[in-house]
């Protein structure tokens, strides 16, 4: 194989981190690979929350038509954007190095969250980022907030918020540290990250020479991190954009998972925080699942469906 095409969605952060994945494979295999760009569903659909019109398929539906029909060969995507579930005759080849997982304050105004006065006007869309915010600050107004990076700077620069909350991730990789006045992450006590924030997720066809190049790619942390994190959500049949975190990070040779859920508003939230070895990964974040299931997570979360 001597080309490569990459599907990848048209919005900067997608075409930068089509274009980081596409430096790697021609620096490795002296291929050829071109991007090929993609207006999705949810990249159309801007006026609607995504819980309501169809969760994380709708930045990955165009792309997986495209591997399937022969117009490329892999696509990459936010991992958080990603189903558990794949499109038969598609995997997940590769999971790239992860990119810093938490969530950032932006604002032009205040230096961080208690910064802000009573009423702030905070821009975001994620249910897991608003009961989390809530929980921390039951004041604050949070408004819906879609679009891509840039289009986000720019209506907090227009003072239509006061703050907004982006993936640190997105901010790195587009290099926009100085964008703004103030950038003050979370940690992640704080705010719990989405499951797989931060990592790339490569998907292909499921064929061995299209995979083989596509090795070079893995990252081992970021494969353990998210295999306990996408398993957590999926036991938890937790859709795109339930009010759900869960981060795992490795650190000193253990694990630290934080995990938490909820109702949107903050008024009640189930959490966690375990510290494991690299030797009871497996099965770890079903395990972790189940004793928030045991806490009444699956009703906690229908009621959170029910506020939508």
């Amino acid at each position: 194989m001597q080309k490569l095409i990459i599907a990848t969605r048209k919005s900067p952060l997608a075409l930068c981190q089509s274009e980081f994945v596409a430096e790697i494979l021609r620096k490795t295999h002296g291929l050829k690979v071109s991007l090929e760009g993609f207006k999705t569903k949810g990249d159309a659909l801007l006026d609607s929350p995504l819980a309501k019109i169809g969760g994380k398929g709708l930045f990955t539906k165009e792309l997986e038509n495209a591997l399937l029909e022969g117009r490329a060969q892999l696509a990459v995507h936010s991992l958080k954007d990603v189903p558990s579930l794949l499109p038969s005759g598609l995997v997940l080849a590769a999971l790239s190095k992860r990119e810093d997982a938490r969530d950032a304050f932006l604002s032009e105004r205040y230096a961080n969250l208690a910064a802000l006065p009573k009423g702030a006007k905070v821009g975001t869309t994620s249910l897991r980022r608003k009961m989390q915010l809530l929980a921390l600050r039951p004041d604050l107004q949070i408004l819906p907030l879609r679009g891509n990076v840039n289009s986000r700077l720019e209506r907090l620069k227009s003072v239509e918020f006061d703050a907004i909350v982006l993936a640190m991730a997105g901010v790195k990789r587009l290099g926009l540290e100085g964008a703004v006045k103030f950038i003050a992450p979370f940690s992640k006590d704080e705010l719990v990250p989405a499951a797989a924030q931060g990592i790339l997720g490569i998907e292909a066809r499921d064929e061995g020479e299209i995979l083989a190049l596509l090795e070079c790619l893995n990252d081992e942390e970021a494969m353990i991190e998210s295999m306990i994190e996408r398993e957590f959500v999926r036991v938890l049949e937790g859709g795109c954009q339930a009010p759900i975190g869960i981060n795992a990070e490795f650190s000193g040779g253990q694990i630290t998972v934080r995990a938490v859920l909820g109702l949107p508003d903050g008024s009640e939230i189930l959490r966690e925080k375990k510290v494991l070895s690299k030797s009871e990964v497996v099965g770890f974040g079903a395990k972790l699942a189940d004793e928030f299931l045991e806490q009444g997570a699956r009703e906690l979360l229908k009621r959170a469906e029910a506020m939508l």
